[in-house]
């Protein structure tokens, strides 16, 4: 019956160490302004950043930027998560798959996100399934590699067990491999979510189109160093939001599972 109060306490000493944490970053950040290391327009203070900010969501170009965005975001990652499970399980268990496209997967991670920008022009013209394309690319390889070596690294006093107790074929797969590999491919989606940010605004920014990316294009155009931050603040906000609530809150139910939550 303490478990409450002490979750309350852990949660409030967590926002006030990421409010002391945030309020030195904007110190720091208004001392380096008033030294004047850089020019104004290179270097804008919090306040000019803020009322950029103000201004964006008071014409709504940054509201409409970040529901293009995470439209666009939300479908090439589904697609991302969905393939990429699927092609990591298949080549978690079958050697002739892991030997061939296994390391040919590893291979095209190499390649940074921007590369895939070109070929999908040239695939499908300056639209839509172009960014998408470019998105999905960007987040399936880690999603596809994660859950490849989540598959690998099972132990096999799990498969044993799960044999011995008479679990075979989809019954095994569903009870005692997809479990066992689920931490790694929560990390593998986490990666590939950060991915597929980057991916996204390497899209929007090269190719014209309404999108967080585009308006961070529009303020290196007009020399708006204060738009450009702001962008990147509500960019970053949006990481810092979906880390808290959807992967971390899954990712403290899957230790809690595991028996290795600390609380």
């Amino acid at each position: 019956m303490f478990a409450v109060p002490t979750l309350n306490r852990r949660l409030l000493v967590q926002a006030l160490t990421q409010a002391v944490f945030y309020g030195l970053l904007l110190a720091v950040w208004q001392t380096l302004f008033e030294l004047k290391l850089w020019p104004q327009y290179l270097f804008p203070s919090p306040g000019q950043v803020g009322s950029a900010l103000a201004y964006g969501f008071a014409d709504n170009s940054l509201p409409i930027g970040i529901l293009v965005s995470l439209k666009r975001l939300l479908i090439g990652y589904g697609i991302s998560i969905v393939f990429g499970v699927m092609l990591g399980l298949v080549i978690g268990k079958v050697r002739l798959l892991d030997e061939t496209v296994g390391g040919f997967m590893v291979g095209l991670q190499t390649l940074p996100s921007i590369c895939w920008l070109p070929l999908a022009i040239l695939w499908f013209g300056l639209s839509e399934s172009a960014i998408l394309f470019v998105v999905v690319m960007g987040s399936l390889l880690s999603v596809t590699i994660a859950t490849d070596g989540g598959v690998k690294n099972i132990q096999p006093i799990y498969l044993r067990a799960g044999r011995n107790m008479g679990a075979r074929g989809g019954d095994l797969f569903l009870h005692v491999v997809l479990p066992a590999a689920l931490p790694s491919i929560l990390s593998g989606f986490k990666q590939g979510w950060s991915f597929a940010w980057r991916s996204l605004m390497a899209g929007e920014i090269l190719f014209m189109s309404l999108g967080l990316g585009h308006l961070l294009n529009t303020g290196r155009e007009l020399n708006d160093m204060s738009q450009v931050i702001a962008v990147m603040i509500v960019i970053v906000a949006i990481g810092v939001v979906m880390e808290g609530l959807v992967f971390g809150t899954a990712e403290r139910k899957v230790r809690r599972l595991w028996g290795l939550d600390r609380s």
